[in-house]
């Protein structure tokens, strides 16, 4: 499934035609920038990126939407979209510097294989991207999908062969399309202009909205000690379209096991003997694992991180390429710091930022969290 994104996350497809006679997207009343008129063709797609976070002005009151972009900035982008993660470590680029503005989002985008360098240690970070490099950068990012029988375009021998299985999925997807005399044109650089309205077309698309026989791109996978975390799951799945997968110990907890107040209960000692946490579960990876691209984790808080069952399960599976998006259910807790650590747990994929529900939350209050998503 396609991030955030797939992230998550949710995308609902548009055709993107990246040339200067592009069809315009709806109008907007006010794009927030002085160079940028409400009836062009790439407003909507400024203001979506600027009320997303995802790309700013190049002053107060300018976008410069026939600036460059950068490989540097678009780094940045998708490290916004994908919730600013955490990371840690240096790259190994000569040309990037520390605690620069684009720092943690080139050693990000690098860790998880989106983007590499051009070699002899170099990341070129002012370049400029090109058309081809934002087709790859996406098609990464949104797990190597199979782009399936394409057209070729008229300059089809100019791609980069590293290139070509994204250009073809970017085309099939409807996030890049070709120019004038069915060329491609990929070697040329992208404007900020034209890269607004393609991360709008490839956020905006809509991962439910997948191919004949292909079935749902999205997992819910919970445990659910009380009925609480399951009730969530179950509105999250209806609300994406999304297939449900309960994470069940080989032995399951019965309610004297839950029994927090008794001191000899299962919960407690499991809390008190760490090393008893590892718990077994009847099934590790649901079946057709890899075709999931966007994968909901949800479980209770027990003593401020999440139900260890899931720790379980999350170390159990590779989440390279699937963007994970955590929710729990509690009476007091917060989500705390439960997200971060089975992030760090896993080791792999997209962690974004989760979510805590009450005990007896509502369908309407997983919907409305499910919309802020933009997914």
């Amino acid at each position: 499934m396609r991030n955030i994104r797939r992230t998550a996350a949710l995308l609902m497809s548009l055709a993107l035609l990246c040339s200067l006679c592009l069809t315009a997207f709806a109008a907007v009343e006010d794009t927030g920038f002085a160079d940028v008129d409400a009836g062009s063709w790439y407003a909507e797609a400024v203001a979506y990126v600027r009320d997303n976070g995802l790309m700013g002005g190049t002053s107060e009151t300018s976008f410069t939407p026939d600036g460059t972009m950068t490989r540097a900035m678009l780094a940045a982008v998708l490290y916004r979209a994908s919730g600013s993660p955490a990371v840690s470590g240096s790259d190994d680029f000569t040309d990037t510097a520390e605690d620069a503005w684009y720092t943690g989002a080139v050693l990000w985008a690098s860790q998880q294989g989106y983007v590499s360098g051009y070699g002899s240690g170099l990341f070129g970070t002012n370049d400029p991207v090109s058309r081809e490099q934002i087709a790859t950068l996406l098609w990464r990012y949104a797990g190597s999908p199979d782009a399936g029988e394409t057209e070729a375009f008229a300059d089809q021998t100019e791609i980069s062969s590293y290139a070509e299985e994204a250009v073809a999925w970017a085309r099939a997807s409807g996030i890049i399309s070709g120019r004038e005399g069915n060329r491609f044109d990929p070697q040329t650089s992208a404007t900020r202009a034209e890269a607004a309205a393609i991360l709008y077309n490839y956020l905006t698309m809509d991962s439910t909205d997948t191919p004949d026989g292909e079935g749902s791109r999205v997992l819910v996978a919970y445990f659910s000690a009380t009925g609480n975390t399951e009730a969530a799951a179950g509105y999250i799945a209806e609300a994406t379209g999304g297939d449900l997968f309960e994470i069940i110990p080989a032995e399951p907890y019965t309610s004297d096991d839950l029994n927090w107040n008794d001191p000899d209960s299962r919960v407690v000692y499991e809390y008190e003997n760490p090393d008893t946490r590892d718990v077994a579960l009847s099934a590790d990876t649901p079946e057709n694992w890899a075709d999931y691209d966007m994968v909901f984790i949800g479980y209770p808080i027990w003593w401020g991180i999440a139900a260890w069952p899931v720790s379980s399960f999350v170390e159990a599976n590779d989440f390279t390429g699937k963007t994970v998006i955590p929710f729990c259910t509690s009476s007091s807790s917060g989500l705390g710091e439960s997200g971060n650590l089975l992030a760090e747990a896993a080791g792999s994929g997209t962690w974004l930022e989760g979510q805590r529900f009450r005990s007896g939350v509502s369908q309407t209050d997983v919907q409305a969290w499910i919309s802020s998503l933009s997914i």
